[in-house]
Formats: C-alpha cells, sequence, structure tokens
C-alpha cells in the first residue's frame, strides 16, 4: 500500500494518506479494532479518535490516518498498512 505522508503541528504529527480512497464505515472500524486499540472517540462517522501504543490515532472514513505525537515517516507507513490492512481484510 502507498501513502503520502504530511508532516502535521509543528512536526509532531503525521498524516498518512493512502494513494487509494476507502470509504471506511467508523463504526465497524471501532468494533473490528477495539481489543488492540483504546476507542476515544467515534465522532458521528467523521473521525475515530483512539490509543495505541502510547500515540493518539485518528482514522478518517477516507482512510486517512493521523498519528500524534510520531516524526518516523517509515513507522507511520508500516503503522497506517497494519491498521488498514486489518480493516479491509
Amino acid at each position: 500500500m502507498r501513502f503520502n505522508i504530511t508532516r502535521l503541528c509543528g512536526g509532531k504529527a503525521l498524516m498518512a494518506s493512502p494513494s487509494t480512497s476507502f470509504d471506511l464505515d467508523l463504526d465497524e472500524a471501532s468494533r473490528r479494532l477495539e481489543g488492540e486499540f483504546e476507542i476515544k472517540k467515534n465522532d458521528g462517522g467523521l473521525m475515530l479518535i483512539m490509543t495505541w501504543k502510547d500515540i493518539e490515532v485518528t482514522l478518517y472514513p477516507q482512510g486517512k490516518i493521523m498519528f500524534y505525537p510520531l516524526s518516523d515517516k517509515d513507522l507511520a507507513v508500516e503503522y497506517a498498512t497494519n491498521i488498514l490492512n486489518k480493516l479491509t481484510a
């Protein structure tokens, strides 16, 4: 899976945007990720906010994923790939 990586929040966060757009059901995503991630908020289908490995992870229906704090682009790609694979398998 290919991603565009964007630095946010003064370099403290990374947004991984997949080259292919998705249409994720965030309610279903919440159910699938619930055991591994601490679900903090499902904002009406607009974004799913979770905690994982001391990182705040925000998932958007298009498949974009923001990681805060995280500055390693390779880890952002690895983490985003793992998350999206769990949701699209």
